[in-house]
């Protein structure tokens, strides 16, 4: 028997602790790249599960995967040339698609027949009116935003599927800054949770705000935020794993490697909003990892200068991958692997699994 000193017990003890430790953290959290068919930037995502992911992007692009990727099919929606920032899957065959831009060029269209056929639902009348993203509570309700129209904020909301779009009165919202408005940048400017909650981030004006609703649009409150503010700055992105928890990010689009003050947590659904750093970058989209890693919730944040990874819940982040505009996760894992997507310029697509 070869005899170990105390210290050097206890140096082989922290080897073996932090191999262990090394070992307790997801495994690979390699992206690959896989082959879109365009070049066009992509900046709206929507997974439906492990195989069916939509995708959409300028030059009225949309794509739709069946085989979790390894072959998408480019989908025609309209003959005009639109920017389509957001997309939002309900199922593998019905998702709703927004457009961005002044005026009529800012539509929402809807498939029922997995892309086959689209009709438009809303076309905007206001020439001042400018999209920005929508989201879905299920089938029949959903929520649309775009910029502030004469200071007073421009939401839409619907409950028929999208038959109809009722803009929210303005008495029942707060006054809007000067400029502000969203960011349309991934199409996650809208969080949604249960069966009435929403959050709308905001930026582009003096100070970057959350909006938010426990009533499915009917009243609404404003909360500040740290986040960085100015003309290119504010919350591009914003996600919450459930009523009380949730984050947001963002920072100045024009400053992309900087990372000061585009990072704030919630544990009280979004009234008070906490400062943290870790982030790489300016970064436009978030996701909550469903499921999280191990007992502790994980979340992935995207941008083009690069994509970071949390294991704590946000507090703590590190550089895992390449740049991206745009993030999404099947919703309802079956097993243990955990499955996202991210999309960005020239067409970029890409798939990371998280293995517990």
């Amino acid at each position: 028997m070869i005899p170990f000193s105390r210290e050097t017990v206890l140096i082989l003890f922290l080897t073996l602790f932090i191999a262990v430790g090394v070992v307790a953290l997801p495994t690979a959290h390699q992206w690959t790249l896989q082959q879109s068919g365009v070049t066009a930037r992509l900046r709206g995502l929507s997974a439906v599960n492990d195989r069916v992911v939509w995708a959409s992007g300028a030059g009225s692009t949309v794509l739709r995967t069946v085989d979790g990727g390894a072959t998408w099919q480019k989908l025609t929606v309209t003959t005009d040339d639109l920017d389509f920032r957001d997309i939002d899957a309900v199922d593998e065959q019905t998702a709703y698609v927004l457009s961005i831009g002044n005026g009529a060029t800012s539509r929402i269209y809807k498939t029922t027949d997995a892309g086959a056929t689209w009709i438009e639902q809303f076309r905007n009348t206001e020439s001042k009116g400018f999209l920005d993203a929508m989201s879905f509570w299920d089938a029949t309700h959903g929520i649309a935003m775009g910029d502030s129209i004469d200071r007073q904020f421009y939401i839409l909301t619907t409950s028929d599927g999208g038959k109809s779009w009722l803009r929210v009165p303005a008495n029942v919202l707060p006054k809007a800054l000067d400029n502000e408005g969203a960011f349309a940048a991934s199409g996650t400017n809208i969080a949604l949770y249960g069966k009435s909650d929403a959050w709308i981030a905001t930026g582009g004006g003096a100070k970057s705000r959350i909006l938010r609703t426990s009533d499915r649009g009917r009243t609404w409150k404003v909360s500040e935020t740290p986040i960085v503010a100015g003309a290119s700055a504010g919350v591009f992105s914003i996600a919450f794993r459930d009523a009380n928890h949730g984050v947001i990010v963002g920072g100045d689009y024009k400053k992309e490697d900087t990372g000061a003050d585009n990072l704030a947590l919630t544990e009280d659904g979004g009234i008070t909003w906490q400062l943290h750093k870790g982030l790489s970058g300016y970064r436009s989209g978030v996701a909550y990892v469903p499921g999280g890693w191990g007992d502790k919730p994980s979340l992935i944040a995207v941008g083009p200068t690069g994509s970071d990874y949390s294991g704590d819940d946000g507090l703590s982040w590190r550089l895992n991958g390449p740049g991206f505009d745009t993030v999404s996760f099947d919703p309802l894992p079956k097993n243990a692997r955990r499955i996202g997507w991210a999309a960005g310029k020239d067409g970029n697509l890409g798939r990371l699994i998280i293995d517990q």
